[in-house]
């Protein structure tokens, strides 16, 4: 059988061993030194002036991290995506909070704007006043952030950007991770660079990073001795994955035009099949690295060959595709929470297919998946 082809692989640069010898040349194996230092600052030059940023060990624990610094308590309530990952929300049920989802628009596949407002509205109706809302840069395309950061200011909620996803996609030229109050990274083995697992917190001044760090170590009080006033985590980076980041960041504007250069190949492969639309952005504001390229498959246009047909013919080929987001407000675990909005993210879901969209494919591989699609759509 042919070897196998992922969606999206770890893709190493070969500078990475450097920064990981120096690591344990130095002996510093914790969770601080010189390639933390580092990483966190040639992210904080990548992403511009006015912003700081905190190693972690997960993209997660900067999301959790986000929600305790908007003040997030128990029983409060949280403006969520509905149609991202679980990881968005799990921290929200972490600290006893709970989720109000929002449905998406079509433009972008992110928070609608307009659905978000009227949530707004119908809580405060109801006497509930929520503390934050989370929007998410889903596949790397920047949510609509003049209108979310609008009516965050205008309701004065905390605004999160789960960016997870996006490093390297801007909106009017503006980074991602960088249009909240709070921003969150993520550099899990799958994202567009890798430190194998970890994330950043994106904040606006050194006095709330320092906050964030104090949180990250344990909250360990200024003392010669082991004393803590507030809740703490061990959510700090190490160093000798930072040191991978290191040697991965030297490589993002390249795997960035890789990423690109695969969405091109779907959409000039699709521009004769009316069946499928590749998602791509909207109009020239927005810019998305296209971590995942991604599909929408009308089985009314394919004579009843649907996207899980698709999928299996790709898995019956050895090739790695996987279905979009399923919303959150259809899994169980937030099946009783409050969603705001119709059906849009649902379709998304029963009808998207996400395609191998990693920066190391090869030639052979999208003759591969070429192939694939040619037996499915024009056999």
């Amino acid at each position: 059988m042919n070897k196998k082809i992922w969606l999206s692989s770890p893709h190493m640069s070969g500078k990475e061993m450097k920064y990981i010898q120096e690591a344990f040349d130095t002996n510093w194996i914790a969770p601080l030194g010189s390639n933390v230092n580092e990483f966190e600052n040639t992210l904080q030059t990548y992403l511009g002036e006015n912003n700081f940023v905190a190693a972690l060990n997960s993209g997660t624990a900067a999301i959790h991290l986000a929600l305790i610094m908007a003040g997030v308590t128990r029983g409060d309530e949280v403006f969520c995506q509905s149609f991202t990952f679980s990881a968005s929300a799990n921290p929200i049920l972490y600290l006893g909070a709970k989720p109000v989802f929002i449905d998406s628009e079509s433009d972008t596949w992110n928070m609608s704007p307009k659905i978000l407002e009227a949530a707004i509205r119908d809580r405060l109706e109801k006497g509930k006043k929520p503390k934050a809302i989370l929007v998410v840069d889903s596949y790397g395309m920047p949510a609509k952030w003049d209108e979310l950061v609008a009516i965050a200011k205008k309701y004065s909620l905390f605004l999160i950007e789960d960016a997870a996803s996006a490093l390297g996609s801007t909106y009017k030229n503006k980074k991602c991770g960088t249009f909240g109050d709070i921003g969150i990274l993520s550099f899990n083995g799958n994202k567009i660079i890798t430190t194998s697992g970890g994330g950043v917190l994106v904040v606006k001044t050194k006095e709330i990073k320092d906050k964030a760090v104090f949180f990250a170590t344990q909250s360990r009080d200024n003392a010669p001795h082991y004393q803590h006033s507030e809740i703490g985590y061990n959510y700090r980076m190490s160093n000798i994955v930072a040191g991978i980041g290191r040697g991965q960041i030297e490589v993002l504007d390249a795997h960035i035009a890789l990423r690109r250069a695969m969405h091109d190949f779907y959409v000039d492969y699709f521009k004769e099949i009316e069946s499928v639309k590749v998602f791509t952005e909207p109009n020239s504001d927005y810019f998305s690295n296209h971590w995942l390229s991604t599909i929408l498959v009308n089985p009314e246009q394919t004579g009843g060959k649907t996207r899980e047909d698709l999928r299996l013919a790709f898995d019956a080929a050895n090739i790695e595709s996987r279905p979009l987001w399923k919303p959150l407000h259809l899994q169980p675990i937030f099946a009783n929470d409050p969603y705001y909005g119709g059906s849009l993210s649902e379709s998304i879901f029963n009808n998207g297919l996400c395609l191998p969209s990693g920066s190391n494919l090869t030639n052979e591989d999208r003759g591969r998946i070429k192939l694939t699609l040619d037996k499915f759509f024009r056999e």
